[in-house]
């Protein structure tokens, strides 16, 4: 919806702003100093109030974390049916969400709330970021290496736990994955001095991915072997339980995505999963790729050097 409304900023001090397609807002107030913006809300994707409310508070931290910067305040946003729901449920999402927050490092200084049908939660929040160390979706440069830092599958599991048709275990698991901050993953990123990273969320990896290609103007190639993947998910797919917007994002890519002969329909589906609080996506030099994994790895992120950039070919992205 915002690429509909996409124009230059009036000032120079927007170093991102609606005329690029960054995961968040940045605006300098000086040299060494500029802000970092987002918001993001949602309806309930898991069964747990409190659980819900980290998972919120978790996504809607992650693009600071992706632009390269440190979050430091936030404010709430909800939406609550008071005459329907106990408000104890409301007190065990903030309970939840602010939790989550100070883990992050992060301060809530109020919110907004309105009575609605259908509850949605979520914070908009400010972070701080050097503006020479701004990550960007742009800076790909050919002969990186992409690396993944959290495996895919939570939108196809979530919906799967709706329908009732999801273990409990992979349950806990998913609930684990989406409430885990971007923090140190992020932090590992900016001492590798990465070149270009992006989270991976509501377009899935291919429509994130397709949005670093199109913004660096160059193609991104991607080992459809070596994406990491929630186990139960292929078969979850393949049984055809996956979120209406999974078929939204595939069916955005129609023309954008040359797929290579072998490889299997629900590994793309896979890969066009929408994210809750997915990880970082992050276009490194080569040379520096295999530092930067095992950095990630010790501090508990999943990470895998899963593709790489090359120049502009006739599609944005390649999968083999």
């Amino acid at each position: 919806m915002m690429a509909r409304i996409r124009r230059k900023a009036r000032s120079r001090k927007v170093l991102a702003g609606l005329d690029v397609l960054d995961d968040a807002g940045v605006y300098l107030i000086r040299k060494d100093l500029a802000l970092v913006h987002t918001v993001d809300f949602f309806t309930p994707i898991v069964d747990d109030p409190y659980d819900f409310g980290a998972i919120a508070a978790a996504n809607a931290v992650s693009d600071i974390y992706a632009m390269g910067g440190t979050p430091v305040s936030a404010l709430s946003v909800v939406c609550f049916p008071s005459d329907e729901m106990d408000l104890a449920v409301l007190g065990s999402i903030l309970a939840g969400g602010m939790d989550k927050l100070r883990e992050a490092g992060v301060e809530l200084l109020g919110g907004h709330s309105v009575r609605d049908r259908e509850m949605k939660f979520g914070f908009a929040v400010t972070g701080t970021v050097d503006p020479k160390r701004i990550l960007r979706k742009s800076g790909a440069r050919p002969g990186d290496a992409l690396v993944l830092t959290k495996p895919l599958g939570v939108g196809v599991m979530s919906t799967a736990l709706r329908a009732g048709k999801l273990k409990k275990k992979w349950e806990t698991a998913i609930t684990k994955q989406m409430a885990r901050l971007n923090k140190s993953a992020s932090a590992a990123v900016v001492r590798a001095g990465v070149n270009a990273c992006t989270d991976v969320t509501g377009f899935g990896l291919l429509g994130h991915a397709c949005e670093m290609a199109q913004a660096s103007k160059l193609t991104l190639r991607i080992d459809s072997t070596a994406v990491p993947l929630l186990e139960p998910v292929l078969e979850l797919i393949g049984s055809g339980i996956f979120p209406g917007g999974l078929t939204s994002v595939h069916k955005f890519l129609s023309g954008k995505v040359g797929v290579r002969v072998g490889v299997a329909d629900e590994l793309i589906y896979a890969m066009c999963d929408p994210q809750t609080s997915g990880g970082l996506l992050v276009s490194v030099p080569a040379k520096k790729a295999a530092a930067l994994v095992r950095s990630l790895r010790r501090g508990g992120d999943t990470a895998e050097v899963m593709g790489e950039v090359v120049r502009r070919e006739r599609m944005p992205l390649v999968v083999y």
